[in-house]
């Protein structure tokens, strides 16, 4: 079983980063900056939806920062500037305790496998990852997509010994994307939005594990009306028709 402390190099990396991300009050055209937080798992529902807002509301300037849920939580105690967060669980938003106010579940998802077009290693299943031939890349399990391995590895019994682990999910897809691996473990909306890019594999394991995305304002937040609205948004109708299609499922 992989351990606690591992991938917390690259996670670390990912957090720095973002540091430089946090925007002031107001944009240089007198706009409110609204400053989201979002899984990295989120990158392009959240892209629309800053649309959908931004056209109701054209005084404000929606800024999408995506990244592992991890690194976005560690931003957040060390002082970023963010109006609302979306984690891809509900154990990360809880280490912020009081500072997300009231969070509420959005979607879910599970993970599946995925490979080069084609197949071509013929990966059927969870347990064919531990074999020789095959390299598998897998999220940190200080991340939710790690995390959610690591119960998958649990549940099976079968520990897989994979070649790197990424501090979000976006960074393993690119890894089996570019060829740098031929598998990899990440969420059923990654895989849909990769399109033709990779072939999926599903595991009947992976449905016990389902991952439940909160969503909150942030205590202290100086647009603290628009944040509450643009929670709204994702609760509501848009927000679940936006997500449906990526491929979420419902709370």
């Amino acid at each position: 079983m992989r351990k606690l402390g591992a991938g917390l190099g690259a996670l670390a990396l990912a957090a720095t980063v973002l540091t430089a991300c946090g925007s002031d009050d107001g944009g240089s055209d007198g706009k409110t900056v609204l400053n989201v937080f979002a899984a990295a798992s989120l990158k392009s529902s959240f892209a629309q939806l800053e649309q959908f807002y931004e056209k109701a509301h054209p005084d404000v300037d929606v800024k999408v920062v995506t990244a592992g849920s991890s690194a976005l939580v560690t931003q957040i105690e060390q002082g970023a500037d963010a109006d609302v967060i979306a984690t891809a669980d509900e154990e990360t938003m809880a280490k912020l305790g009081d500072r997300a106010v009231n969070p509420q579940i959005f979607a879910s998802n599970t993970l599946v496998i995925v490979t080069a077009p084609g197949n071509p290693k013929r990966i059927n299943t969870f347990a064919d990852l531990k074999r020789g031939d095959v390299t598998t890349v897998v999220c940190a399990v200080t991340v939710p997509c790690g995390a959610a391995t690591a119960e998958v590895e649990h549940n099976t019994g079968i520990d897989i010994s994979p070649v790197s682990e990424e501090a979000s999910v976006t960074a393993v897809l690119t890894k089996v994307t570019s060829g740098q691996a031929d598998a990899g473990l990440v969420y059923v909306t990654d895989a849909r939005g990769a399109g033709g890019k990779v072939t999926t594999v599903v595991d009947p394991a992976f449905a016990k594990v389902v991952n439940k995305y909160p969503i909150a304002t942030i205590k202290g937040s100086a647009h603290g009306e628009d944040a509450a609205m643009f929670v709204g948004l994702v609760l509501g109708q848009t927000g679940e028709e936006v997500l449906s299609t990526a491929g979420f499922g419902t709370p």
